[in-house]
């Protein structure tokens, strides 16, 4: 399957109009993953700015800080952008060093217990927790490994990833308490959504791929190996 950046063949070959629309398209690829990410970086920053400014007194605010600082004319409007986003790392930085403190941990505990008495806040505080805790997880509890199994039936292969091994009710009453893992099978081209599966073990493929080129192959439906050159080395021990 040829490729943007193939060599294009002879001129002779091709017409003026498909040489140059063969050379926009290479330069469509090169350009379109740069531009979406440097805006997408972009608006976020502005988002947590719009969010976080506000919050800011405004003898404090940055930009009246630096008209003070340099002595420029007040009607001189100053945008300086990503200043929202240092407060609010700054800000995060300090309540999370904070609450590993006993005080914290106190505070916490407490205004947790204040909260879980609360019905239609209690329910919203622990969706919202928990959908925190499994995004910003720590190393030791993200997905093992990446793995092949056969799913939805036999003779067709999903790419999945390894959880955890499965434990305490499922674990004794599945599979005549064989071992067992849990896998988390993604969709494509979304990642985020999918299917838990408790398999058996022994019907577990490990892959040598990692979790992240695992899952560029998910997002991008098969077009992105990790290794397309060869396939036979495992793709961290590619070059």
């Amino acid at each position: 399957m040829n490729t943007p950046f193939d060599p294009e063949p002879p001129v002779s070959k091709r017409s003026l109009f498909a040489a140059l629309r063969a050379s926009f398209l290479t330069g469509l690829v090169v350009i379109a993953p740069v531009g979406l990410t440097i805006w997408l970086i972009w608006s976020v920053v502005g988002w947590i700015d719009g969010l976080v400014l506000p919050l800011v007194p405004g003898s404090y605010q940055p930009d009246r800080v630096l008209q003070d600082w340099l002595g420029l004319d007040p009607e001189i409007q100053i945008n300086i952008r990503g200043i929202g986003v240092v407060i609010f790392l700054a800000f995060t930085i300090l309540v999370g060093w904070m609450a590993k403190g006993f005080l914290g941990r106190s505070f916490i505990r407490f205004a947790e217990s204040l909260v879980e008495r609360t019905p239609v806040v209690r329910s919203i505080y622990s969706g919202i927790k928990q959908i925190s805790e499994t995004v910003f997880a720590q190393s030791d509890r993200s997905f093992e490994k990446a793995c092949l199994i056969e799913y939805p039936r036999r003779g067709i292969w999903a790419i999945g990833f390894i959880s955890t091994t499965t434990k305490g009710e499922i674990a004794a009453r599945a599979n005549n308490a064989n071992p067992m893992v849990s896998i988390f099978v993604p969709t494509t081209p979304n990642p985020t959504s999918g299917f838990l599966l408790f398999f058996p073990a022994d019907d577990v493929i490990e892959l040598d791929m990692t979790v992240e080129d695992a899952a560029k192959l998910v997002i991008s439906a098969g077009l992105v190996y990790p290794n397309g050159k060869d396939p036979t080395v495992p793709a961290v021990n590619s070059a």
